[in-house]
């Protein structure tokens, strides 16, 4: 008796803890305190959102991280691997000795395990994005150096360039439709030898480009987002 009693006991402990223990939970928005980026971690104004930490036996945790305009993280890896969900804005990523990539709202970015990287906003628009990693022996990133201006500028210009080049490439193939001659034209003189002579600077050549395309009629947005009206005269 005294035994059958000690069982029902013990279940009735043990019962309600391994229930407890299995129940749903819920973090409320807000529940958590914010905390702004480590220095020797990122670059500009980062806010750092923790949304769930890692618990056994999954190794996965997660936070919403937002970065003002120039703002980014410095290289660092994940040992195995990382997920961003952008959820705001616009910015980029790059992968060591990878061009650099823009990212937007409703962007997935799977980043593979040991991968060198950075992340973060452009230089004129924030982003904000969840990220999700996995802990390997209870670390789940690994710092390294930051990210340095001539880098990020570089970076930013090469994917500004790229994005003219496209639109260039887009008017370039319209004209021809319509003036074979002119696009040639255009093709070895404005964006030939122009655009490559090395006494000017990419907003120079972008603006005697534009010039050129207003007077045809033919002016792109995707061109002029970097020249202020007043440059163009």
């Amino acid at each position: 008796m005294k035994l059958l009693t000690l069982r029902v006991l013990l279940f009735g402990f043990i019962l309600p803890a391994s229930a407890e223990s299995q129940a749903i939970s819920i973090s409320h928005s807000g529940s958590e305190l914010s905390t702004q980026g480590a220095a020797e971690n990122f670059t500009g104004s980062v806010r750092i959102d923790p949304l769930f930490p890692a618990v056994d036996p999954s190794r996965v945790s997660g936070g919403q991280v937002t970065f003002e305009p120039g703002a980014r993280t410095a290289w660092h890896t994940h040992p195995l691997g990382q997920v961003l969900i952008v959820t705001a804005g616009s910015g980029w990523v790059q992968e060591w000795h990878g061009p650099v990539q823009r990212i937007r709202e409703g962007d997935v970015v799977r980043i593979p395990p040991g991968q060198k990287h950075w992340h973060g906003a452009t230089a004129t628009t924030p982003m904000t994005h969840i990220a999700l990693q996995e802990q390997l022996n209870g670390k789940a990133v690994e710092w390294m150096e930051k990210v340095r201006e001539k880098e990020y500028n570089m970076a930013h210009s090469t994917r500004e360039a790229t994005s003219a080049t496209t639109a260039q490439q887009k008017i370039t193939e319209d004209l021809r439709k319509v003036s074979p001659a002119l696009a040639k034209f255009s093709e070895d003189r404005l964006y030939g030898e122009v655009w490559k002579r090395p006494g000017l600077s990419p907003r120079d050549r972008s603006i005697v480009t534009v010039s050129a395309q207003i007077a045809r009629n033919q002016n792109s947005g995707s061109l002029t987002r970097s020249i202020k009206r007043s440059e163009m005269g």
